[in-house]
C-alpha cells in the first residue's frame, strides 16, 4: 500500500513557506483587493500565495500536475496537488483570522493527503491516507483528532455556509427540515466548518455551493478523523459542487433530511 508521508512532510514545508507572505498581507493597508466576474473576493495575496507554492512544487514535484484556484492547470500525469491559496479571502480582506491555506494531493482521482494551515488562527489540520488525522502547529506538536459519536441529529450540531447561498437550490427546503430538526445551527464557513466536523466539535457542516480547491484538502483530514465527506447526493470525494462532512454516524439522515424524505415534524 502507499504511503504519502513525504508528501505530507512536503505540504507542510510548503504552508511555512507562505506562512510570511499571508500573514503581512494580512490586515495591512497596502494589500490589494479586487473582485472576480462571480463577484466573489480576490486579494493581491491570493495570487502571490499561489506563485509561491507552485514555484515550490515546479522545484520538488516537477512531473506533478498543479491544479489552483487563481492560476491555470500545468502538468501531466496521475498525481495533482490542488491549492487553495487562501480559503476565507472574504473573511482576511475584512481582517478576520478564519481564513486558510488549503494544500491537497490526488492520486488516481482519489484525495489521498490534505493540509489545512491557519497561521492566523496558529493551527494547522492534516492527513494522509492510513495515517491519522491531526493538528497542532507542526508534525512534531500535533494531536490525533476523531470525529463525534453523536448519533441523532436532534442531538447534533451544524454548521452551514452563508444563507443566502442556499436561495433558489433545490435543496433548500430539505436543509432547513435538517437545521430544524438539530440541536443547534451556526455558520462558521469554508473549511472552518469542515475540520470541527473532523475533531469532534461539531457533528456536521454543509456548503451548497463550492469548487475542488475548496474540499481537495479536507476529504482526507475528514475520513481520516473516521468521518465522511460527501456531496449533497452523497458521492463519496471532493469532486461535486457541493460538501456534506459529517460523523459518519449522522451522514445517512443527514441527506435523507437534505432529499426531503421525512416528514416535518418540528411545526
Amino acid at each position: 500500500m502507499a504511503t504519502f508521508e513525504d508528501d505530507l512532510r512536503l505540504a507542510h514545508v510548503l504552508a511555512d513557506a507562505v506562512e510570511r507572505t499571508t500573514l503581512d498581507s494580512f490586515r495591512a493597508d497596502s494589500l490589494q483587493v479586487s473582485f472576480k466576474d462571480d463577484g466573489s473576493v480576490l486579494s493581491q495575496a491570493d495570487t502571490e500565495t499561489e506563485e509561491l507554492l507552485r514555484h515550490h512544487l515546479s522545484r520538488t514535484r516537477p512531473r506533478d500536475v498543479v491544479q489552483g484556484e487563481e492560476l491555470s492547470t500545468t502538468g501531466h500525469g496521475n498525481r495533482r496537488w490542488i491549492l487553495d491559496p487562501i480559503d476565507g479571502t472574504a473573511n482576511y480582506v475584512r481582517g478576520v483570522p478564519v481564513w486558510a491555506t488549503l494544500i491537497g494531493l490526488v492520486v488516481d482521482d482519489e484525495p489521498v493527503m490534505g493540509l489545512v494551515a491557519a497561521p492566523a488562527l496558529n493551527r494547522r489540520w492534516w492527513a494522509a491516507s492510513g495515517s491519522g488525522a491531526w493538528t497542532g502547529r507542526s508534525l512534531s506538536r500535533a494531536t490525533r483528532i476523531r470525529v463525534s459519536d453523536t448519533s441523532r441529529i436532534e442531538h447534533a450540531s451544524l454548521s452551514q455556509s452563508d444563507q443566502n447561498s442556499w436561495d433558489g437550490h433545490l435543496q433548500r427546503d430539505g436543509f432547513l427540515r435538517l437545521a430544524r430538526a438539530c440541536w443547534r445551527t451556526r455558520a462558521y464557513g469554508d473549511f472552518w466548518s469542515h475540520v470541527l466536523v473532523a475533531e469532534g466539535a461539531l457533528d456536521m457542516a454543509i456548503e451548497p455551493q463550492v469548487a475542488l480547491h475548496d474540499m481537495a484538502a479536507l476529504a482526507p483530514i475528514l475520513t481520516e478523523a473516521g468521518g465522511r465527506f460527501t456531496d449533497l447526493s452523497g458521492a463519496d470525494g471532493p469532486f461535486g459542487t457541493s460538501a456534506v462532512s459529517s460523523n459518519g454516524h449522522l451522514h445517512d439522515d443527514i441527506l435523507t433530511h437534505l432529499r426531503g424524505d421525512l416528514p416535518d415534524q418540528t411545526g
